[in-house]
């Protein structure tokens, strides 16, 4: 039995295990590397559609492996002859001649969006809230050749260049739905199975509906789902032949189902495992406070840097941490209240739900995020919908022109939409659930006064410390307070880090468990071996596991570890 990691190696995200064990060969997780990507790309410099494999291929996003990819996107000319002269790409590139599958731990795009770029016949396994989520993120984003995880958009080659597929003008060729299957395939709806097969826009789908999950390949498959800052999140485990290898994923203690990890961890150790697949995300050598950033260790992806390795133990903010601090916040607030979270996190939202009742708002959310909960609750009914919350709304942001899927959602939803205007007449009956990419409404509102609340992520590359910046220039134009947000200073070497203001912290919990936790964890399952993935420290693992009997295989991009 082999693990080869070609993602997530020194690195936060981008995970991409390969296993291969007999005639079976799997994936756990194939996700956008963030950090690796920011080397070369950003927001205005980003893969050409038009080269299909190339760019992502050349500039090392893609693991070289012949026999997996859409044959659509690979490059007119003699691309696999070019990659086997590459001095970077030669060394790692081999023949798989075959996937049997991809487990997906979750529906975060580090760990499922480039799945893009997989042929579209490979079976895809994760929880039914995992397929839902990644569905409803496709059919309501920008079209994006990086993001298609559940149906692939076909291309053809024309004149050097590769284009989307149309049999005509008004008649384009149809989607190819991704084979998924589901552990939890059971509990779908009609009506779920019908959003499933369908796409929000005029080109038609050869829809595949998902399947039961039961084994992959020749292998055994379990899934478990955890706490995580995502709904539908999993581990999962596969029985080889050199025994269970089991596979974190993303998770956390600090959330409201803290007791999903804690059943993950018992059934994980009753497995006798002989590998751990670990990620480490906040295993840091300066330890686990969430409240200063600065220079990157590595990958540029995290910036996370507290104080040093052993003198500080901060236990970790738990959600409802977040919401008693969010609701004094909010209590004292006068005019209008902007909520810089991800509606993704229903936890989070559910909270921000509450607030709103107890301080007499309504919490308006965006189109799109009314698109993904009315997705989720196909899967989960107790996710909130715009239509049975009576505090729900929707923001009507003006656009000069609207995707099939939002003018079905606005008719739909004619009664819960709110526009500037309602909102200026009485700011504060509202909390705005905004990002910084959404700050721009705010010149249609004209609020004059307000509060800002910093509820999202712990961690910065260094274009979000320019959105931060821009981000406070948005909030003095419009008088609005900004609370929990990072901002400048420097540590005691006179270096630049971004901390939160004395007295804001606790606006925000981490959807990762700290690097005490996840030692104590790999101690409970007692693997044989465990490798580290998703950090940027993974020797921090054999620092940390000393005397525990378990033995740590540091992984190396592309080199196999072979287990007996």
């Amino acid at each position: 039995m082999k693990i080869t990691c070609y993602g997530g190696v020194g690195q936060i995200g981008g995970n991409k295990v390969l296993l291969e064990d007999g005639l079976t060969r799997l994936f756990f997780d194939f996700g956008i590397p963030f950090g690796d990507r920011a080397r070369f790309f950003e927001e205005y410099l980003n893969p050409r559609p038009g080269a299909g494999l190339l760019d992502v291929m050349e500039m090392g996003l893609l693991p070289p492996l012949r026999g997996i990819y859409r044959s659509d996107l690979v490059p007119a000319g003699r691309f696999w002859e070019r990659v086997e002269r590459s001095q970077h790409l030669r060394p790692h590139l081999r023949d798989l001649e075959r996937l049997d599958g991809v487990l997906v731990s979750h529906a975060h795009v580090d760990h499922n969006g480039y799945l893009s770029f997989l042929d579209p016949g490979i079976p895809i396994y994760s929880s039914a809230m995992t397929g839902f989520i990644a569905k409803a993120m496709q059919d309501s984003g920008q079209t994006d050749f990086e993001r298609e995880s559940v149906y692939a958009v076909p291309r053809k080659e024309s004149g050097g260049v590769l284009t989307t597929v149309t049999s005509s003008r008004s008649n384009p060729a149809p989607a190819l739905q991704r084979p998924y299957y589901f552990p939890d395939l059971a509990d779908l709806s009609a009506e779920a199975l019908d959003f499933w097969r369908q796409t929000p826009a005029a080109r038609p789908m050869d829809a595949v509906l998902p399947r039961q999950a039961e084994g992959i390949g020749e292998l055994p498959v379990r899934f478990f789902p955890v706490d995580h800052s995502i709904f539908g999140s999993s581990a999962c485990a596969v029985e080889t032949s050199a025994g269970w290898v089991v596979y974190t994923g993303d998770l956390r203690f600090q959330g409201g189902t803290a007791a999903l990890t804690r059943d993950f961890i018992r059934e994980a150790a009753r497995l006798r495992p002989r590998v751990l697949i670990c990620e480490g995300t906040r295993l840091s050598p300066e330890g686990n406070a969430e409240a200063l950033f600065g220079p990157s260790a590595s990958s540029g992806h995290r910036r996370l840097r507290t104080a040093p390795f052993g003198r500080l133990r901060t236990a970790p903010v738990t959600e409802e941490q977040v919401r008693a601090n969010a609701l004094r916040a909010i209590g004292g607030a006068s005019g209008l209240v902007v909520a810089d979270f991800g509606p993704r996190n229903i936890e989070r939202l559910r909270a921000f739900l509450e607030i709103a009742r107890e301080t007499g708002r309504q919490l308006v959310v965006l189109d799109k995020d009314a698109y993904l909960l009315g997705a989720m609750r196909l899967v989960d009914s107790g996710v909130p919908g715009v239509e049975e919350a009576p505090n729900l709304l929707v923001y009507q942001d003006l656009r000069a022109t609207l995707a099939l899927w939002q003018r079905d959602l606005r008719d739909r939803l004619a009664s819960r939409i709110v526009g500037p205007s309602q909102v200026q007449a009485h700011l504060g009956e509202f909390i705005l659930c905004f990002s910084f990419w959404d700050i721009k409404n705010l010149i249609d509102i004209d609020p004059g006064e307000g509060l800002y609340l910093y509820s999202s992520s712990e961690a910065y590359s260094e274009e979000q410390e320019l959105d931060l910046w821009r981000l406070r220039n948005w909030l003095q134009h419009f008088g609005l307070t900004p609370r929990g947000l990072p901002q400048e200073s420097t540590d005691e070497r006179g270096r630049k880090v971004y901390r939160t203001p004395p007295g804001e912290e606790g606006y925000h919990a981490s959807g990762h468990a700290t690097g005490d936790e996840i030692l104590a964890m790999v101690r409970e399952i007692n693997p044989k071996t465990v490798v580290p993935v998703h950090t940027e420290h993974p020797e921090l693992f054999v620092e940390g596991l000393k005397g525990s009997g378990i033995e740590v295989r540091l992984p190396a991009y592309g080199e196999a570890l072979e287990f007996g």
